[in-house]
């Protein structure tokens, strides 16, 4: 208080306690991808990092899911491998092959059902970046910037983009590194969530290895801010009433194929019976433009008509039913990245960021993409370039798990662990954040005392809830700050604190050894 100059009784209050370090939020992931519309009231969201906490909201401010178009084709590759078989105009068995094309002319983009799979398997808040709509193709400069704009936003603590598959391998992979660069390099408060490009294809794939292509072609810059996961999922986050002959582009194709299924000729014949001309009919209808019938009718009676269309098609003809629900399959592989970064939410609100996000089941899952053996993901955990990728496997009776929880950074003792890296990184930002209080204060030994007495206050609490190793507090964590301590006399005329923190990380017990030996009898 100032110099007191009048006669009177004065009050002073002094501080108790120190301050606080708040615990940040760890489980924030930032995705990035396209979008039915960004829009908020009028204000419009498109590359603004936006914040929401549920699908309702995702529903109000950037729209619906795309409409996925598919097209049937004749199986050109013979070593590709078929997807259905059926009879061809002439009545003979032939070879198809469904194909979404990229872009906006087969409605292929994922970030909706990426948000659904995420919320599905316990996401919580999120950012949102939209870089574009349903009727703009996939740019790799796009995503970029909007990676850029995340430099804004210090909240997010993970950084996921599910629609990084549909570039070209190089761009992916270029992409990607972007993505490294922004997590280790401008920001160091966040970690990026890959997807091997070709997930879905086994190892002896003709076409190559995925996992060798992802990394020899991923550098070396920053992989202990980053997790990769292999394979791509099946996954039930599209349902079977989502879909309808609608999907298919080439519905003139579809019209002959189901004829040819049928028996049945473009037009009724005379004295066809009913049960024929309804097939017909309905064979038809699937070119039929609703809205130019006279009168025109309302939008609930086309939408009543094309459900009713859909379903006599499905009561009619099996492969029709096969073809939907190859649609289906198809859009319900998926890469596991969004699905991890719910992974990564749900444990941390149930365990802790320290606790590693593996040995856990995967929700709307049915199967991995390809099946890994024991054997198999030997390569994929230890590897001598050290670019581990943590595996999802199926095991009788227990389902699909999450069975690694390793950086990229594989060979390094430092930062092998995701949760290591993740625990570390809220660590130092709640740190941060706090000591921010204390700058331009007095650079004696009761500033010292306070920012020391305020971090060991807050590891300690970390400590109690099991996220430092050690018996004791002593055992796991230490704080150094001091002249000739941490600081020397030309640190303080500098106006440099210093402060060391010595933390005992706690990491997963990968290797579980049991040793049994015989003893003799004793009785």
């Amino acid at each position: 208080m100032g110099a007191m100059k009048t006669p009177g009784v004065y009050i002073v209050e002094k501080n108790a306690f120190p301050n606080s370090v708040v615990e940040v939020a760890t489980a924030v992931p930032a995705f990035i991808g396209h979008t039915e519309k960004a829009d908020n009231r009028s204000k419009p969201l498109a590359f603004k990092p936006w914040r929401i906490s549920s699908m309702a909201e995702f529903h109000q401010y950037y729209g619906m899911a795309p409409n996925p178009r598919f097209n049937i084709a004749v199986k050109s590759d013979p070593s590709a491998l078929a997807d259905f078989t059926a009879l061809d105009k002439d009545n003979k068995p032939a070879e198809y092959v469904l194909e979404q094309p990229a872009g906006k002319d087969g409605g292929c983009y994922t970030l909706y059902n990426a948000m659904r799979h995420f919320f599905q398997n316990g996401g919580g808040p999120c950012y949102v970046v939209s870089v574009g709509d349903y009727t703009q193709d996939v740019d790799l400069d796009k995503f970029n910037r909007g990676i850029e704009e995340l430099l804004k936003e210090q909240e997010p603590t993970m950084l996921v983009i599910p629609e990084a598959v549909l570039f070209k391998q190089p761009d992916c992979i270029s992409l990607q590194q972007n993505m490294l660069a922004h997590c280790g390099d401008k920001m160091r408060n966040r970690v990026a969530i890959l997807d091997v490009w070709g997930g879905d294809k086994p190892r002896n794939d003709p076409g190559g290895d995925p996992v060798d292509a992802f990394r020899n072609s991923l550098g070396i810059n920053f992989l202990n801010y980053a997790a990769a996961y292999y394979p791509w999922v099946n996954t039930t986050v599209v349902g079977e009433n989502e879909l309808s002959y609608e999907n298919i582009a080439s519905a003139d194709v579809l019209q002959a194929l189901l004829r040819s299924e049928l028996g049945l000729p473009e037009a009724a014949p005379d004295g066809a019976s009913l049960k024929v001309k309804e097939q017909i009919q309905a064979i038809a209808d699937i070119t039929k433009d609703w809205s130019a019938l006279d009168p025109k009718p309302t939008a609930d009676a086309i939408l009543a008509n094309k459900a009713m269309l859909n379903k006599t098609l499905g009561t009619i003809s099996p492969l029709f039913n096969t073809i939907m629900e190859l649609v289906r399959g198809k859009l319900n592989l998926m890469p596991p990245s969004a699905a991890m970064a719910g992974i990564y939410t749900m444990v941390d609100n149930s365990r802790g960021v320290w606790k590693a996000p593996a040995n856990v089941s995967l929700s709307g899952v049915v199967s991995p993409a390809v099946t890994i053996s024991a054997v198999d993901q030997e390569d994929l955990n230890v590897t001598t370039q050290g670019k581990s990728i943590n595996a999802i496997r199926s095991f009788i009776g227990e389902g699909v798990l999450v069975w690694g929880a390793r950086t990229l950074d594989g060979n390094s003792l430092d930062w092998r662990y995701i949760n290591v890296r993740r625990t570390m990184i809220m660590l130092e930002e709640s740190c941060r954040l706090a000591a921010k209080a204390l700058v331009f204060e007095p650079n004696v030994a009761n500033t010292w005392i306070t920012i020391k007495s305020m971090i060991q206050n807050f590891l300690t609490s970390i400590w109690k809830r099991g996220g430092l190793a050690g018996a004791v507090p002593e055992d796991a964590f230490s704080v150094h700050c001091g002249l000739g301590e941490t600081m020397t006399p030309d640190d303080i005329l500098e106006g440099i604190l210093r402060v060391t923190v010595l933390v005992a990380m706690v990491r997963p017990a990968e290797f579980i050894e049991i040793t049994f030996q015989q003893q003799m009898q004793k009785s």
